[in-house]
């Protein structure tokens, strides 16, 4: 079971250009879209977050059963979901603004127990940087590392969420040491000011970066460093395309018996060429449609 934590929310997607253009409600959120990738990959899935009960809300877990996620440790509560605006530019590229007063994803609490049979835990996103919920989620990052468990962090810096970039550059590098995973894109190393060597020793087994249409890079310990073109699609948006990488990682590693530290280590060249192929194969195809839409296992076959 791969345990994906975080935030669900709602996307506000243009359906024009201009900051008035109409918009179009869709389910997302970079943890919901890692968790509804997954399902449709065909890993056994659960969800754990705080929803809200209102319609965004029963439609948001409506979406994760339809992909197979079991929603069945989602907490919930009376206050509004969140909301993201997000404004298109030439590439596709989703630039975001947050409405997240008081909403019901900040009110998470870590449970005591995982849900039986967790072999990895995600982690990511606005879940780890708004309070009270950003604590009770970091609490969970150290547990589920010293009960051994697998963790990926994908930081998919907001930087309009973050009041105080040092004391969140200061706060993300103590959570190093419980990762396994590392995935962030090329904008995030920038944003952190760090590099792939420097991240690796500070703990994680392996750092994965994206580069957009380019592709992605693995880096490993030893300064071995994989790297993998981009597919080529018709870009409607990228809206959900790093969250797919996440899954799409998680998965492989999964169905090749990898969710381990050790097990990353064991990994040579044409593995993750493999793998990184196929979260680039993926992600290709969630940026050829609109909105979140990450692909079915289907749509992968060969890959």
């Amino acid at each position: 079971m791969i345990v994906v934590t975080g935030e669900a929310l709602i996307d506000l997607v243009p359906l024009g250009e201009g900051a008035l253009a109409e918009l179009r409600p869709a389910l997302g959120g970079g943890p919901y879209n890692t968790a509804v990738a997954l399902g449709r990959l065909g890993s056994p899935t659960a969800f754990l977050s705080r929803t809200s009960t209102d319609a965004f809300g029963e439609a948001l877990l409506a979406g994760l059963r339809a992909s197979g996620v079991d929603v069945s440790h989602v907490q919930r509560g009376p206050e509004p979901t969140t909301l993201a605006a997000a404004t298109l530019d030439d590439d596709g590229a989703a630039v975001y603004s947050f409405y997240v007063g008081d909403t019901a994803d900040r009110f998470f609490r870590a449970p005591e127990e995982l849900p039986p049979g967790t072999e990895a835990v995600s982690f990511g996103t606005c879940s780890l940087v708004l309070e009270p919920g950003a604590s009770a989620y970091e609490k969970l990052m150290r547990d589920a590392s010293d009960k051994g468990l697998f963790t990926l962090l994908d930081p998919n810096i907001r930087p309009a969420l973050i009041a105080d970039p040092d004391a969140y550059r200061a706060r993300f590098r103590s959570w190093l040491p419980h990762v396994t995973l590392l995935k962030l894109s090329e904008d995030d190393m920038r944003w952190l000011d760090t590099t792939p060597p420097d991240l690796l020793a500070a703990g994680p087994a392996a750092v994965v970066v994206t580069h957009g249409a380019e592709g992605m890079s693995a880096f490993t310990p030893g300064g071995r460093v994989y790297a993998v073109a981009g597919a080529k699609v018709e870009v409607v948006d990228t809206i959900g395309a790093g969250d797919t990488v996440n899954a799409a990682l998680l998965h492989g590693l999964s169905v090749k018996g990898g969710l381990s530290a050790a097990a990353l280590g064991t990994l040579g060249r044409d593995d993750w060429h493999r793998l990184l192929g196929f979260a680039a194969r993926a992600a290709a195809l969630t940026c050829s449609r609109a909105g979140a839409e990450p692909p079915y296992a289907s749509d992968l076959e060969g890959f």
